[in-house]
């Protein structure tokens, strides 16, 4: 009985370190899934729940991470300059010139279908050969305009805000793309942390075997696992040799990779050309570019050059060639963005524009970088702490009722 009794008691006394590490994974576990989840909030409004800290302040993390991020690595004109107005305007050459008979029938036939049908063969062709001409030199016109003008058209902040604010699943992809190591090593350190914090509580309560002792160390370990886990991350800020061992944060280490994925997101789910274009076209300068584009088109659509010259002359009439001349700036509007969003072009300029991000991010001090993921925890991070240090409590209650038998005082 006796050599039973001694066995029970070293396997309650074993149990500590395990319990303790179990704690220090589950609430570290539940720290960064309650960063990042769930998406919406779940429960009863306002107070009765939770939602993710990232998607609950998602217009406040986006404003982060545009200005410690984007806001350095590159300048609307930079971003401009790579996606190349040359390379747009060819873009939406190659893709409306073969289409310029179909768009001008649409039009015309919509307009005075009557008249369009009427009209004999070499006059139609005559019409879409004044397009085709004046094409390539419009474009090219347009873009370089637009380019020139992009910094006023362009409000770079707010797009990319509006898009992370809208989309709270890319801005989690963000930070969980780029974090994913540290995450990592935040879930497993609170396993090998917990179990060390667990020995000394092992041996604490031999010496000391109060009451509080199991729940005051389960608070402990709840609490620290998270700290020193979360500080490891991202201090020192700058490397320290300590003879052949080079010690900095675990995240600022990782600036290359980081750099990457990043501005591998960024590239080719926000800064996409169909997006700028959006961004420009229905921005609050919008009516700025829709001008810019008018009087480019305006030599095509006038009533005494281009097209409409044509069509005057084949007795259109005044009112109707002012109403297609609103109908082809439409339609001109409407084909360039649905030129510039085909999913092949958007990769080739989106690599274009990540070749320079990454460039500029790996040139980031220490200090800025680590802005790039500290927001993600500096958000409620005490609450996070707080949190597993309350588990951590009644973890250790727990174990004083279930495995010790005994009463809290």
């Amino acid at each position: 009985m006796t050599s039973l009794a001694t066995s029970i008691e070293l396997l309650q006394y074993l149990s500590i370190p395990v319990i303790a590490a179990c704690i220090g994974w589950a609430t570290n576990w539940l720290a960064i899934k309650m960063t990042f989840y769930p998406i919406e909030f779940f429960g009863w409004p306002p107070y009765l729940g939770w939602q993710g800290i990232i998607p609950s302040k998602a217009r406040k993390m986006a404003f982060i991470s545009v200005d410690a991020t984007i806001a350095k690595i590159g300048t609307v004109p930079q971003i401009f300059q790579q996606l190349d107005p040359n390379v747009l305007a060819t873009q939406l050459i190659h893709t409306i010139n073969p289409q310029v008979e179909g768009y001008v029938n649409e039009l015309m036939m919509r307009e005075s279908p009557a008249f369009w049908q009427s009209l004999p063969g070499p006059a139609k062709w005559l019409v879409y050969e004044r397009a085709r001409k004046a094409l390539p030199a419009l474009m090219m016109q347009v873009m370089d305009d637009i380019a020139q003008n992009a910094e006023q058209l362009l409000d770079i902040k707010t797009m990319v805000v509006d898009r992370l604010t809208t989309d709270k699943t890319l801005l989690n992809r963000i930070f969980l793309t780029c974090g994913y190591r540290e995450f990592h090593f935040i879930v497993k350190s609170g396993l090998y942390l917990g179990f060390g914090f667990g020995l000394l509580q092992m041996l604490l309560w031999f010496v000391f075997p109060v009451w509080w002792v199991l729940p005051l160390g389960g608070l402990l370990v709840g609490f620290a696992t998270n700290w020193i886990a979360l500080n490891v991350i991202f201090r020192p800020l700058y490397p320290l040799r300590l003879g052949r061992w080079r010690i900095q944060g675990l995240f600022l280490k990782r600036q290359p990779e980081v750099a990457e994925s990043f501005c591998h997101i960024v590239a080719h789910d926000i800064l996409t050309v169909g997006n700028i274009i959006d961004a420009i076209l229905d921005g609050p300068r919008g009516g700025q570019a829709l001008d810019i584009i008018k009087a480019h088109l305006r030599p095509l659509l006038n009533a005494d050059a281009g097209v409409n010259q044509t069509l005057a002359h084949m007795a259109l009439g005044p009112a109707a060639a002012v109403s297609l001349r609103n109908q082809l700036e439409s339609k001109a509007v409407e084909l360039s963005r649905r030129s510039l969003s085909q999913p092949d072009f958007q990769k080739d300029r989106a690599r274009a524009i990540e070749s320079i991000m990454v460039e500029r991010m790996l040139a980031l001090s220490s200090g800025e970088f680590q802005e790039l993921l500290r927001p993600c925890f500096q958000e409620d991070e005490i609450k996070l702490i707080l949190v597993g240090a309350v588990l951590g409590l009644l973890a250790g209650i727990g174990q004083l009722i279930l495995v010790f038998g005994q009463a809290l005082a």
